[in-house]
């Protein structure tokens, strides 16, 4: 490629504005103007939502948080598309708890229901006041009006009216009523398309878009020293020394909370490694370690839920009773990019930049915890590398803090190593499952038995009942009490999500052990119980299937009443050319995985296409989904949903593990925690059924189970080796 003189010019130019934009990219963030932005009202009122700017521009406010699932940018076509502007007139805020209305979390593939239904009934609403406003300026009625780009069209003909000549700089000061008139699905011209997400060119191109970006004028930094397991309490540490290190401002001890800043990053680490040599810590004699975990959920203490329970009139003639257990271990978020914040405390307002799921539940749990009040305490979102569910990003949140108010007036960033981040954050509870089932003697299943045990899959801080959530609060000399064992219901669950077969059978019960006392910390886990309930569910079902001699889609379907869902299998079955799967025992395996995401999201189904070695070793070759997920706002964006579920659930399925043994997390790195790498990926297509007529659907976590029990289908019918613990290693391929 040739480049001129002035080119090269041009192109470091540009490379200086990029070093640059860190401080100046993140102005929005430390000046913002809630004064003008007319958000002094709750969720109810449209300016909470959306606001008509100078230049031609649209900002609009949503509580829901961009963590790479492109949601923002969903957000935006629904507001332009009820709005009836240019999409690139759209701009999005951050979630900001100065002004952002209130949504809680950014969880459970629930934001488009959730939030894109508020944005598009606050964006019906202002329109129709703009063409109300609009009629009385031009003194005609609102019928014959119409709206293209923001300007108003009366009979078709554009008039000197436009949306910014009407409000510029005004409040709608008007409220979202229950009902609005909403714009008609066969008139869209945004929703449904393909648009380029807003958050990827300044990634593609290098500019300030992270947390780990952010510089402010004095920042300092700190690092932890943290237990090799949480949960010890830290009984000595020599921390004399540290202090006349290089660039070390102090040393922060609370209880069994300890910290170092200083003024330069690697500064921190430094003294934070010597910090760390001198510390000893509490000693624990523990009953479980990786290997025994799922046996001994079963023998646990733990409270019992029933989930559902259907029985039928009719009894019927089980002529064949089969019985399969599975689980999987502790399993960690593993994000790329290790927690990290950024605060700042004034003397009297404390300002905290996150990359957590929720501002304003982060909000209170902080105040709670550094025993401020709420409206002392600001929490900002910043993007970070990938969340997940519960990871360190609230904890983090909290360090910095804590970090922040030793040291007044001085901004402090606070990363986690990824030794921290391993050992510290909240992992995916370890699960059994158990499944019994009666056929009948027409090969059809007349009983479906369940039993799950598990950790509680959600200790989220959420607002201040649940600060004692937080590391801090629950290290610092005066802990904080820990909220009680938390039990998400149906038809949502937490454990027990999706452990309700989709399927048509007339006597089923399930029911949930959840352990009160976890050997290690849990929490959120992207799907919570789905990803081993369907692993379970639909490994039972091929098994199912073999015993009745029928075809996996066929077995299915006959238990199907529900013809979304059968159309979702038809047309997976015609896609994967499944009537040319090999024979079974070939070292070639072809498995299918299905499932309704949470009973109520967005159905998917999957076909793993691998190849199973004389050694064991597996070699995942295609993976084909077919998806229905209602209306879609924008298909690439759900493909992009369901492409990264499959290759996150093939990484948990066949690699991942958390190993510990008492008193000490093992898996701390890459290199003790493996992940699927680029070359093991498989190909993946991703097919979406048009459903525009029904309603929007979440995706975020619907791949991840029907992935699973695909790769152990696939695995059997390559070899005829039923795994039924993941990871599905070559080892235990051998082994079984």
């Amino acid at each position: 490629m040739k480049t001129t003189r002035r080119e090269f010019i041009s192109t470091g130019g540009l490379l200086m504005v990029y070093f640059a934009s860190p401080v100046l990219a993140l102005a929005q963030y430390t000046s913002p103007n809630p004064g003008q932005s007319g958000k002094s009202h709750g969720n109810e009122f449209v300016d909470t939502w959306i606001r008509i700017e100078s230049g031609g521009k649209v900002v609009i406010s949503a509580g829901k948080v961009e963590f790479g699932q492109g949601i923002r940018t969903a957000l935006a076509q629904i507001a332009a598309e009820e709005l009836d502007v240019d999409f690139s007139r759209i701009q999005m805020t951050e979630v900001d708890t100065s002004y952002s209305p209130d949504e809680f979390y950014t969880f459970s593939a629930i934001s488009i229901q959730q939030s894109g239904g508020r944005v598009r009934k606050a964006c019906a609403q202002a329109r129709q006041i703009l063409l109300q406003l609009a009629a009385d300026e031009l003194t005609v009625t609102t019928a014959g009006l119409s709206v293209s780009d923001g300007v108003i069209l009366d009979g078709g003909q554009a008039t000197t009216a436009n949306y910014w000549s009407l409000l510029e700089g005004k409040n709608f000061n008007a409220v979202v009523p229950d009902e609005v008139v909403v714009k008609d699905r066969k008139d869209y011209t945004l929703i449904g398309q393909p648009i380029q997400r807003l958050d990827i060119p300044a990634k593609v191109y290098a500019q300030a878009s992270y947390l780990c970006d952010m510089r402010l004028p004095g920042m300092v930094h700190a690092r932890l020293v943290r237990p090799p397991r949480t949960g010890l309490s830290l009984l000595r540490a020599e921390t004399d020394g540290i202090n006349s290190m290089p660039g070390v401002i102090k040393v922060i001890r609370d209880g069994s909370f300890l910290a170092v800043l200083a003024k330069r990053e690697q500064q921190a680490v430094n003294a934070a490694k010597s910090l760390a040599s001198t510390c000893h810590w509490q000693t624990t004699v523990d009953e479980t370690n990786s290997d025994n975990i799922s046996a001994w959920l079963k023998t646990a203490p733990a409270k019992t839920y029933p989930v559902t329970s259907r029985s039928s009139d009719k009894t019927a003639d089980v002529t064949q009773t089969l019985s399969a257990e599975y689980s999987r271990p502790f399993l960690a978020h593993a994000s790329i990019a290790p927690s990290s914040a950024l605060a700042l405390w004034d003397g009297n307002n404390l300002s905290v930049w996150s990359h957590g799921q929720g501002m304003y539940p982060l909000r209170g749990a902080i105040a709670r915890a550094v025993d401020l009040k709420q409206d002392q305490v600001r929490c900002v979102h910043v993007e970070s590398g990938g969340v997940y569910g519960h990871n360190g990003a609230d904890d983090a949140a909290c360090d910095a803090a804590v970090c922040a108010m030793s040291l007044p007036g001085q901004p402090v960033s606070l990363q986690w190593s990824r030794t921290d981040e391993f050992c510290g954050e909240p992992l995916g509870s370890a699960m059994t499952v158990s499944t019994q089932a009666g056929l009948d003697q027409h090969g059809r299943i007349a009983s479906w038995k369940q039993v799950v045990w598990s950790g509680t899959h959600s200790t989220r801080p959420s607002g201040p009942d649940g600060a004692g959530n937080l590391l801090y609060a629950q290290s610092k000399d005066q802990p904080l009490p820990s909220p009680p064992l938390r039990s998400i219901p149906q038809p949502s669950g937490g454990a027990d999500r999706n452990s309700v077969p989709i399927y048509v059978i007339p006597e089923i019960d399930v029911t949930k052990h959840l352990v009160e006392a976890m050997p290690l910390r849990v929490s959120a886990l992207r799907s919570l119980g789905a990803y081993a309930n369907v692993f379970a569910i639909e490994s039972f079902m091929d098994e199912l299937a073999l015993a009745s001699k029928a075809d996996p889609f066929e077995f299915r379907l006959a238990h199907l009443s529900d013809d979304r869902a059968s159309r979702v299998l038809n047309r997976l079955r015609d896609q994967s050319d499944w009537s040319n799967r090999p024979e079974g025992g070939s070292g070639e395996g072809w498995g299918m995985g299905f499932a309704k995401y949470k009973n109520l999201a967005a159905y998917t189904a999957v076909v793993i296409k691998l190849q199973v070695t004389d050694s064991g070793d597996i070699r995942l070759d295609r993976a084909q989904a077919v998806v229905d997920a209602g209306l879609v706002v924008n298909p690439d964006g759900v493909r992009a949903q369901i492409e990264g579920g499959i290759v996150q659930a093939c990484s948990w399925t066949l690699k991942e593990q958390v190993n510990y043994r008492p008193g000490a997390i093992l898996s701390k790195d890459w290199s003790t925690y493996p992940i699927l790498t680029f070359p093991e990926v498989p190909d993946v297509d991703v097919e979406i059924i048009d459903q525009g007529d029904h309603a929007w659907m979440g995706v975020a976590e619907a791949a991840q189970g029907p992935t699973a029990a695909a790769i152990a289908n696939a695995v059997a019918h390559a070899c005829g080796v039923r795994v039924r613990n993941t990871p599905i290693t070559p080892n235990k391929v051998n082994a079984t």
